[in-house]
């Protein structure tokens, strides 16, 4: 394997959810390294992408040449056989650095089967056949939904006039296949439906909602200040959802088809080799996907807060002790943590794959 370690160049995307001007570290970061970048006070910065997957590719910093030509040139010494033998001379993973202003949209990234399909069906909207398992590594204050809650926490609330409805009339004991119909309900709720259910439970005391933590009647205003009384992603993600808070250094993972909407906050993200997304929610109608094809998709490998969160643990690669590795249960990669103050070092040992390495802001 090679030991150099080339500088890169971002690219950096301008979805409405992200943090305006100054305020986006993506910005700041893709500033930089690219001094004729121009941070507008009034434009969205979402996305750094500092991977070579197409759309917003990497450049080596030092010489202008596009990562992926660099890796193509270089497939023994940078990437290794294990790695050519199933990706070519690709990355297998894709990072990024997200700012989040308000909420993304809900959503899934298809497994890989079902991304296959999906990407031979409708490559326009499905740009690769492969699945997209993420973490997300927060360097602020980062709210987050993530997976579905445990049944009993969810179960007493859909006992209100409300939301009953959306349960199946021949339920008599919560499964997941009963959450997974009653999420496919909410999703399919009209603008009528979903807006009479908003307002019910934004009018409902807090003592009857059952809420232990407190959710809805913070987030449901704020939300619908984002999106709308009538967009069914609040519904689905205030009544069945968890919502976490991660401070700075804390690490969540997200599952092949398991469903999540970051709301605020800046981390960095990594994923396997994929850009394919189904959405259902926290966004316009016209970019929801088949909510069919969604729920039949959905993953509930994630039941509560702790199978959610992903803890940083010791390496025996580091020499020092302060260098620690987030590895989330996929092959494509793992993440390093180096947390050094004034004057201190660490030495890692060489690690056998290929990889990408950002300096804390």
């Amino acid at each position: 394997m090679s030991r150099r370690v080339f500088q890169l160049k971002g690219s950096c995307n301008n979805y409405p959810w992200g943090k305006k001007g100054q305020q986006s570290l993506a910005a700041r970061l893709c500033k930089k390294t690219d001094k004729d970048f121009e941070i507008k006070d009034d434009e969205p910065y979402s996305e750094m992408w500092f991977g070579d997957y197409p759309g917003y590719p990497a450049r080596v910093l030092k010489t202008g040449e596009l990562l992926k030509d660099v890796l193509e040139k270089n497939k023994e010494t940078l990437l290794g056989r294990k790695v050519i033998e199933k990706l070519g001379g690709q990355l297998p993973f894709l990072p990024k650095i997200l700012s989040i202003a308000k909420a993304l949209p809900l959503q899934i990234h298809p497994n890989k089967e079902l991304a296959a399909k999906l990407h031979a069906r409708d490559p326009d909207n499905f740009p690769d056949p492969n699945h997209k398992p993420e973490i997300a590594l927060a360097l602020s204050e980062f709210e987050v939904f993530a997976g579905f809650k445990p049944l009993a926490e969810i179960e007493p609330l859909f006992q209100l006039p409300a939301l009953r409805p959306f349960v199946p009339a021949d339920t008599t004991h919560w499964t997941d296949a009963t959450l997974r119909e009653v999420t496919r309900n909410l999703l399919k709720a009209d603008a009528h439906t979903a807006t009479h259910v908003s307002d019910s439970l934004l009018t409902t005391p807090a003592t009857d909602l059952d809420d232990a933590a407190g959710t809805i009647p913070t987030l449901l205003p704020r939300l619908r200040a984002q999106y709308g009384p009538a967009d069914p992603g609040a519904l689905v993600a205030l009544t069945c959802m968890n919502f976490l808070v991660l401070a700075p250094g804390e690490a969540l993972f997200v599952p092949a088809d398991g469903m999540h909407a970051y709301l605020s906050g800046d981390v960095v993200e990594c994923m396997a080799r994929s850009n394919n997304v189904l959405n259902a929610g926290f966004c316009p109608a016209a970019e929801r996907g088949s909510i069919d094809l969604f729920a039949d998709a959905l993953s509930f490998r994630a039941h509560g807060r702790d199978d959610v969160m992903l803890p940083a643990k010791p390496t025996g690669k580091s020499r020092t002790g302060r260098t620690r590795v987030y590895a989330p249960p996929m092959s494509e990669f793992d993440m390093l943590r180096a947390e050094l103050r004034a004057g201190e070092e660490d030495e890692v040992a060489e690690i056998q794959a290929d990889g990408t390495y950002s300096e804390r802001y």
